[in-house]
């Protein structure tokens, strides 16, 4: 298999990430223009923004907590050579519970969702570093 596949998911995760960055952008200036807020103020203080703006502000901080996790993973596959059809499937299924996570998170925010949706994407972490492991333990 092409090693260089796992950059698909990897370029998803980044692209998921950008995307939020534009829809915080989007947000922002919607409430700015709706005068909903203190400009002043919330130059000082995030939580000052409307709860539809810190949502996607929070989750953009999420996009830089279990997904460094999910880099490192990818780049040690790729470095080791060692993806396989498995750890491709693996990569892919942690970036869509991230892409249904980052949904949830700037829409409704259903805490028991967004906790389901982080614990798949975290289980998805540990069977990739088992598979890494293996793959280490192999060599």
């Amino acid at each position: 298999m092409d090693a260089h596949l796992i950059l698909w998911p990897v370029f998803a995760q980044i692209l998921l990430t950008l995307l939020m960055y534009l829809v915080l952008a989007a947000r922002k200036a919607k409430a700015i223009r709706d005068k909903a807020v203190d400009r002043q103020q919330v130059a000082l203080d995030n939580r000052l923004w409307p709860e539809d703006t810190v949502k996607v502000s929070n989750n953009i901080a999420n996009q830089f907590e279990a997904p460094v996790l999910f880099y490192a993973l990818c780049l040690a596959f790729l470095g080791l050579n060692a993806v396989s059809a498995v750890a491709l499937f693996l990569a892919s299924l942690f970036v869509l519970s991230r892409y249904l996570h980052a949904w949830v998170h700037t829409h409704s925010n259903h805490v028991p969702t967004r906790l389901r949706l982080f614990l798949v994407g975290y289980l998805i972490l540990l069977v990739m570093l088992g598979v890494l492991g293996w793959e280490l333990a192999i060599r």
